[in-house]
């Protein structure tokens, strides 16, 4: 009597423990392969802003919040050197430009000795012409012929010579004012970079620096980007890119809007892996986007890869390996399954189950 009671408890609790296993139903239903990435909201054609040059910031003439349009001033670093240096490239051309005229002081000088060699040359030559003529009237000596002759040679040379210093000059004056033009370009561009302006319309969404700060080339100023156009930047695993494609459907959640679900497409996949992080960048654009947006907020997404309608499924915990079941409470009996498609949650079952047919958690 004894023994039968005891064994009795045994089986009222092998019983109570079956009914403990965890089981559930093979069913049909569509499936969902996507590849996870997690990103943040950007401003559309959001930028940082550099300085081209060291120096203290010395004027910001805008504030975080402003609507700005392209070419706007937005800070100015002190540039008192650049201005001193464009102002004296601006003497230079002016000198030289007054250099080049015809009638300046410095061609007038080198005008005279032209003139003066050029009234003996033709002095001279006329002097020569003459003596020719008396040496044909057997008057005068061959010594004075010849001397007359060398006369108008040397006249001669020397006014060559004196043109030539004359048009070389001018030609120098000329290169010297192109120069000094080109110079007070180069100036004036290099103080234009100490005047920061916007590349684009848009936003001020941050000032990084105020004034009186250093600034450098290294470091940005501000962020801008439009106002009404966000992107959505997604960094998608090396293992997963393969996968990925412009046009596919991206699920986007956020913790700004816990509980809610975005839909979003995918626009554009960089084709360069960060060596660091081992991801890709890729841009989306949202279908309907929230309300309201501000860049940098974070957020998770799946992209979805593809979709498969009835087809049989079961929770993707209940396999063993990816290749058995259990069919039996008991798990003594499993059953070797091919499975399909899977996602995080659920695995698709080619074969090896029916639609209906229980299996139980191991």
């Amino acid at each position: 009597m004894k023994n039968w009671i005891v064994g009795l408890i045994i089986i009222l609790l092998l019983i109570s423990c079956n009914k403990d296993v965890p089981g559930t139903q093979v069913r049909v239903s569509s499936l969902t392969e996507s590849v996870y990435a997690s990103g943040i909201i950007k401003a559309g054609a959001q930028y940082n802003v550099f300085a081209t040059v060291n120096g203290i910031l010395k004027k910001v003439y805008v504030s975080e919040g402003e609507k700005i349009k392209k070419g706007k001033s937005l800070f100015l670093i002190e540039d008192q050197t650049s201005r001193l240096n464009t102002e004296n490239a601006r003497l230079a051309l002016q000198l030289s430009a007054q250099n080049i005229k015809e009638n300046s002081n410095r061609l007038r000088e080198l005008e005279l000795p032209v003139h003066l060699t050029k009234d003996r040359m033709q002095n001279d030559s006329m002097l020569y012409s003459r003596q020719i003529k008396l040496w044909e009237n057997n008057v005068g000596s061959k010594v004075e012929l010849e001397q007359r002759k060398l006369a108008y040679e040397s006249s001669r040379s020397a006014y060559l010579s004196s043109l030539s210093r004359y048009r070389q000059a001018k030609t120098q004056l000329t290169t010297e004012y192109r120069q000094a033009q080109n110079n007070l370009k180069i100036n004036e561009e290099l103080q234009s970079n100490y005047t920061i302006k916007s590349e684009t319309d848009g936003l001020v969404y941050d000032i990084l620096r105020e004034q009186g700060e250093l600034v450098t080339p290294q470091a940005p100023i501000a962020v801008i980007g439009r106002e009404a156009d966000f992107i959505i930047e997604l960094q998608v695993d090396e293992y997963d890119i393969v996968k990925t494609k412009p046009g596919q459907k991206v699920l986007i959640t956020m913790d700004s809007y816990k509980g809610q679900v975005f839909d979003a497409r995918i626009e554009r996949i960089y084709p360069i892996m960060n060596e660091r992080s081992r991801t890709f960048t890729v841009d989306a654009v949202f279908i309907k986007p929230p309300q309201h947006l501000y860049p940098n907020l974070t957020l998770e997404a799946n992209i979805v890869i593809q979709v498969k309608k009835n087809v049989k499924i079961i929770p993707r915990e209940y396999l063993v390996d990816d290749t058995y079941v259990y069919t039996d409470p008991e798990k003594k009996n499993r059953s070797q399954v091919k499975v399909g498609l899977m996602d995080y949650q659920y695995a698709e079952i080619l074969s090896g189950l029916d639609t209906g047919q229980y299996v139980y958690k191991p």
